[in-house]
């Protein structure tokens, strides 16, 4: 069997409809929204399947329904015998890796979301955030401006994606402040529709619930590899990676870097095991031209069968 990657979407992958079809053909896909209604006393089926968009993109409605939906996917192609020697998930998307690694349950991982998504929104209401995305610039610019700016108040890196385009995070005036640096030096700056800044210190105040509520959980050494969003490496052990999760909330995604280490890793085969297309996108933009293998979308019961055919 070629290596393969399982990765994993977070926020900004969802749309309505998503998981309907699998929902309908397996009585798993059922079993487990009916798990994650009863763990966050959301229709979290209504959301997904009829919306409205407004109502699905709110932070605590969202996380654990594109966990809900990543989970039935990476269920669906486990039951057919297949899974992934590595995997990694972006932000959000990183705790269906976890599971998809064996190291906690799928019912965990919906409890662990859902507190995620209800320590965010918290933090959200109390301090305004803003994140925009910088396209143009390598790392090392954009973390120039945002150290140039940093004095005036909160503003960080957020995401690296890929080489040239990096989210950042903070207080409205400060992320301004850095786009408009981005700007002058022939980047584009996009303003993305979130609602508090994540990946920045002005969600600290979830950290230490958050960890306290981690604690709650059993977490277990992998089975198969996953790389993590802090480090762009592999996690251990247990103990590690519940530490590593405990600063993943305040921590830029090393999207960028990860990538590369499945690609130093030899990956062949990659699928975005979840909604949408956003991680095979960015992941075209990193791969080198020369580089073989395949590509894969598991976001409906048509591309689950093609890459059961073609793998």
């Amino acid at each position: 069997m070629k290596k393969t990657a399982f990765l994993f979407p977070g926020q900004g992958s969802q749309s309505v409809g998503m998981g309907l079809d699998f929902y309908q053909e397996f009585d798993f896909a059922r079993q487990l929204f009916d798990m994650a209604e009863e763990i966050t006393k959301i229709n979290l089926s209504r959301l997904c399947f009829k919306g409205p968009m407004e109502d699905l993109t709110m932070t605590v409605n969202l996380q654990p329904a594109v966990t809900a939906v990543n989970l039935i996917c990476l269920v669906a192609i486990e039951k057919e015998g297949r899974g992934a020697d590595i995997s990694a998930g972006h932000s959000l998307g990183e705790y269906s890796a976890l599971s998809a690694s064996g190291v906690i349950s799928k019912e965990d991982t919906l409890r662990l979301v859902f507190k995620r998504g209800e320590l965010m929104h918290r933090e959200s209401t109390k301090q305004e955030g803003a994140m925009h995305a910088i396209i143009g610039l390598a790392i090392d610019k954009v973390q120039g401006l945002v150290d140039e700016v940093q004095g005036d108040g909160v503003v960080a890196v957020a995401n690296h994606n890929t080489e040239h385009q990096i989210v950042i995070t903070g207080a409205p005036e400060q992320v301004e402040k850095v786009s408009s640096l981005a700007v002058l030096q022939e980047a584009r700056a996009v303003p993305l529709k979130v609602s508090g800044a994540w990946h920045s210190e002005l969600i600290k105040g979830a950290v230490d619930e958050f960890g306290d509520f981690l604690d709650t959980v059993s977490f277990n050494t992998p089975k198969r590899a996953i790389i993590h969003n802090v480090t762009a490496d592999f996690g251990k052990n247990s103990d590690e990676i519940k530490s590593i999760m405990a600063r993943q909330l305040c921590s830029p995604v090393r999207w960028y870097d990860s990538m590369q280490r499945l690609i130093e890793e030899k990956v062949e085969v990659f699928a975005e095991v979840g909604p949408g297309r956003v991680l095979t996108g960015l992941l075209k933009k990193i791969l080198p031209e020369n580089y073989s293998c395949s590509i894969y979308n598991i976001n409906s019961l048509k591309n689950m069968e093609k890459f059961l055919k073609e793998t």
